[in-house]
C-alpha cells in the first residue's frame, strides 16, 4: 500500500479500493461531480463530499511530502542527517510534528544561545546538564574570556544555550501543546482610550472576557480576533504556568545542587521566553483554523441552500428595483431571462405618482404578458409590493419578493456590461432580480459567493479556503441540476464538470456563430473540447428538443448504447420507454451488468428515464409578509410572524420579517431539545412562522422563537 493511500485511509476511514480508485479517477482528471455520479462501482458509490475529503488530505498530503523533501535536502546540506533522523522524518504524519524534528537544525537568526555557543559556552551547558558539577561557579571561571568577563555571564550564556536545548524537546513541546489543548484559557483586555468609540460598540460584550479556548464558539472566537485586529482589546492565552513548569522540571532535573538551581532558572526562561510564546500561537492559529472550518461549512451550506433555492421556471417576468427619490426601475423579461423593455417610475415620496405607476405596471404586465413579478427587497420593498397588490391585473399574476443581496456587485461587473453594454447599473441590477426569481442558480453564479449575503465573518477567514470551499458548492450545485447548453451563460457553463471558463467562452461563441447545438455530439465541434473535457461533461449539458431523447437527460452518452439495448429487448422505442414507469420496473438490469457497469448505475440510468431531466429543486411559492408590521416599532412581544429565513449561523437563523432589521432564532429557541445541527430545523429562504419574544429597538435586535 502506498504511502498516499494509508495516509488518506487513516484519515478518512474509507474502504482501501474506493480510496485507491478514487486517485486514480482524480489522477486522469476526473471531476468530483463525474467521479460521484458516473463511476459508482469503481468508487463503491462514494458521494462528493466524501470524494471531496480525498481531494483534501490527498492535496494535505502533497503539502507534507513537499516540506519533507525541502528538510531532508537542508539536512543532507548540513551533513547532519542520521539514518534514525531520517526514519523519523519520513514516518512523520503531522506538520507540527516534523518541524519539532527540524527545529533544532533550522539556521535560525542571531540568538542568545548562538552567541553564547560563539562565546566557547556550550562545554559549560553540557558541564549543567550533566548535573555533576557540585561548585559549578568555580567551572564557569575557566570561561572567563574575551567578551565573557564574568563567572555570571558565563553561567547565563550556557543557560540561554540549555534553554535552547530545552525548546526544541519534542516530548517538551508535546506536553506543553497537550496542557494548552486541554486547559487553555482565552482572556482578553480592553484598550481604554478606544472602549467609547462608536464603532467598538458592537465588541463591548468581549471587552474583559475569559473563557476555555477549547469550548469557545468559532462565532465568538473570530469576533474577538476581529476585535484585536480592529485595536479595541489585547487578548492572551493562559494555562497554569507553575504546573507547566513543573512537568518540565520532573523530566530533566535528576540531581539537587549547583547544576540543578542553574537548570531550572533555565528552564524558567525556556518557557517564558521560548516555548510558551511559540506554543501559545500555535494553539491560536489551531483554534482560528478550527473557527475558520467551522465559518467556512456555514457558509457553504448557506450557499448550496440559496443555490439550490426554488426556480419559478421558464416565465414572462416584469421585474422591479425599488428606490423612493430615484424611483423604481421597471423591466420585462421574457420567459429565457432576456430583456425587452425598461422604465422607471416615481410612486413614492417625493414625486408620489402612485396612480400613473399602478397604471404604467397594468399596462406593462398587459403588453408583455407578464406571468410574474419580481420585488427587491432593498429600500421601498415593503412600499412598492403594497402599491403592486393595489393593482387590479387582467391575469393572474403572481408576486414575489427577492433578495437583492449582490445585485449591484453583478450590475458593475464585467460579466454584465458584456452582457447589457447599452445600459446603466439600474437596468441591469433590476434584470438580475427577475432572474433570479426565474432561476436563482444561473443568476447567482455570476456573482463572487461572498457578495451574496450568507454566513458570517467571510472576511475573517482564511480567503483561499473559504474560495476554494465555495468554487466546489458552486460547482457540484450546478451539475446536480444540469445546464441548458443552449441558454446558459458563460458563468454558469463555466462550472460544468470538465469545462471551465475557457471552455465555456468556446461554446458560448460556437452557440453564437453557429446556432443552437441540435444533438451532444456537435458539443464535440466546440474548438479545443476534447474527449476528456466531452467525457466529463456532456452528460451535465442537457439539449432540449435533441432528436435524442436522452440528450436532455442526465443519462450520460457512454450509457446511450445500454439504453438502446434495454428498448430493443422490450420491443420498444426509445421515446415509449422514457416515462413509462411500469415499464421500466419490470426491466431484469442483471442481464445488462458488464465488467464496467454494475447495478448502481444501471440503477441511475432507470431512476433517469423515470423522469428525465427532472430539476432536483421546488418550485418557488408566493410568500406575504404580515402587512401590519412595517417597522421594528411595530412588533410586540407574544406576536406570531411570517418569516422566511435569510441567514444561518452556528448560534442560530437570521429571519426576514419583513422590515429592515432580520430578527434572531438563537439556538435554544429553535427547538424543545437540543439543537446540535441549526440546519436540521430551517433552511435558507425556507418560509417559517415565527414568534416574537423580547425586542430592543434601541440596539434594534429582535428575539424571535421557531413556532411549530
Amino acid at each position: 500500500m502506498s504511502l498516499l493511500l494509508k495516509y488518506i485511509i487513516s484519515k478518512t476511514k474509507l474502504p482501501e479500493l474506493s480510496v485507491k480508485n478514487t486517485i486514480q479517477l482524480l489522477e486522469e482528471d476526473c471531476t468530483i461531480p463525474f467521479i460521484s455520479r458516473y463511476r459508482k462501482e469503481r468508487t463503491g458509490n462514494l458521494d462528493e463530499v466524501q470524494i471531496g475529503e480525498i481531494v483534501k488530505f490527498k492535496e494535505q498530503f502533497d503539502v507534507l511530502e513537499k516540506r519533507k523533501n525541502a528538510i531532508l535536502k537542508a539536512l543532507q546540506e548540513q551533513e547532519v542527517l542520521t539514518p534514525d533522523l531520517k526514519e523519523k522524518i519520513e514516518s512523520s504524519q503531522e506538520l507540527t510534528t516534523l518541524e519539532d524534528l527540524y527545529l533544532p537544525y533550522k539556521k535560525s537568526k542571531k540568538t542568545k544561545a548562538e552567541t553564547a555557543r560563539k562565546n566557547g559556552l556550550e562545554p559549560l551547558a553540557k558541564i549543567i546538564m550533566s548535573q555533576n558539577a557540585h561548585d559549578i561557579e568555580s567551572v564557569a571561571f575557566k570561561y572567563v574570556k574575551a567578551n565573557v568577563c564574568s563567572a555570571k555571564d558565563a553561567l547565563e550564556g550556557a543557560r540561554h544555550i540549555i534553554a535552547e536545548w530545552i525548546n526544541e524537546r519534542t516530548d517538551i513541546r508535546n506536553n506543553i501543546r497537550n496542557q494548552l489543548d486541554r486547559f487553555a484559557i482565552l482572556s482578553t483586555k480592553v484598550i481604554k482610550p478606544k472602549a467609547d468609540e462608536e464603532s467598538a460598540q458592537k465588541f463591548r460584550d468581549y471587552f474583559d472576557w475569559e473563557e476555555s479556548l477549547i469550548r469557545i464558539p468559532s462565532h465568538r472566537f473570530l469576533a474577538i480576533l476581529r476585535a484585536e485586529k480592529e485595536g479595541f482589546i489585547r487578548l492572551k492565552i493562559e494555562i497554569d504556568n507553575d504546573s507547566a513548569i513543573n512537568i518540565i522540571k520532573k523530566r530533566i532535573i535528576k540531581s539537587n545542587n549547583s547544576c540543578a538551581e542553574q537548570i531550572e532558572i533555565a528552564i524558567k526562561d525556556a518557557y517564558k521566553r521560548l516555548l510558551l510564546p511559540s506554543l501559545s500561537n500555535e494553539a491560536l492559529q489551531i483554534a482560528k483554523d478550527k473557527a475558520d472550518d467551522s465559518a467556512i461549512s456555514v457558509f457553504a451550506k448557506n450557499l448550496k441552500q440559496l443555490l439550490l433555492s426554488s426556480p419559478l421556471g421558464e416565465k414572462r417576468v416584469l421585474a422591479i428595483d425599488p428606490g423612493f427619490r430615484s424611483g423604481c426601475k421597471l423591466v420585462c423579461l421574457d420567459a429565457q431571462g432576456q430583456l425587452k423593455y425598461n422604465e422607471t417610475i416615481y410612486p413614492h415620496p417625493p414625486k408620489s405618482d402612485s396612480i400613473g405607476a399602478m397604471k404604467k405596471i397594468s399596462s406593462l404586465c398587459e403588453a408583455h404578458k407578464i406571468e410574474a413579478i419580481a420585488i427587491g427587497n432593498g429600500t421601498a420593498s415593503r412600499e412598492t409590493e403594497a402599491l403592486v397588490r393595489k393593482v387590479h391585473f387582467k391575469n393572474d399574476i403572481q408576486v414575489f419578493v427577492v433578495s437583492e443581496a449582490g445585485a449591484s456587485i453583478y450590475s458593475a461587473s464585467k460579466i454584465a456590461r458584456e452582457e447589457f453594454p447599452n445600459y446603466d447599473v439600474t437596468v441591469r441590477g433590476s434584470v438580475s432580480i427577475g432572474r433570479r426569481l426565474q432561476d436563482p442558480l444561473a443568476e447567482l453564479v455570476k456573482i463572487d459567493a461572498k457578495s451574496i449575503g450568507v454566513g458570517q465573518y467571510q472576511h475573517d477567514v482564511d480567503q483561499t479556503k473559504l474560495q476554494k470551499q465555495l468554487d466546489i458548492v458552486v460547482e457540484n450545485c450546478v451539475n446536480a441540476v444540469g445546464v441548458n447548453i443552449n441558454t446558459a451563460s458563460k458563468s454558469l457553463l463555466s462550472y460544468v464538470s470538465g469545462i471551465g471558463p475557457k471552455l465555456a467562452e468556446n461554446i458560448f461563441n460556437y452557440r453564437s456563430e453557429k446556432g443552437a447545438f441540435k444533438s451532444r455530439d456537435d458539443i464535440k465541434k466546440v474548438p479545443r473540447l476534447g474527449e476528456k473535457a466531452f467525457e466529463q461533461g456532456a452528460a451535465f449539458l442537457r439539449i432540449k428538443d435533441s432528436k435524442n431523447p436522452l440528450d436532455d437527460s442526465a443519462v450520460h452518452p457512454e450509457s446511450y448504447p445500454i439504453v438502446k439495448k434495454m428498448a430493443k429487448d422490450i420491443g420498444k422505442s426509445i421515446e415509449s420507454v422514457i416515462g413509462n414507469k411500469e415499464v421500466l420496473q419490470k426491466i431484469d438490469l442483471n442481464k445488462y451488468c458488464t465488467e464496467s457497469v454494475g447495478l448502481l448505475t444501471l440503477q441511475d440510468i432507470i431512476k433517469e428515464l423515470e423522469k428525465p431531466g427532472l430539476d432536483i429543486r421546488e418550485r418557488a411559492k408566493v410568500f406575504t409578509f404580515n402587512q401590519n408590521v412595517k417597522t421594528i416599532n411595530d412588533l410586540q412581544e407574544g406576536q406570531l410572524l411570517p418569516g422566511i429565513v435569510n441567514n444561518i449561523t452556528n448560534f442560530g437563523a437570521f429571519v426576514d420579517v419583513g422590515i429592515k432589521e432580520s430578527g434572531l432564532i438563537h439556538v435554544s429557541n429553535l427547538s424543545d431539545s437540543y439543537v446540535k445541527d441549526v440546519n436540521d430545523h430551517v433552511s435558507l429562504h425556507q418560509q417559517i412562522v415565527v414568534k416574537v419574544i423580547e425586542v430592543d429597538i434601541p440596539r434594534k435586535r429582535i428575539q424571535l422563537k421557531l413556532h411549530k
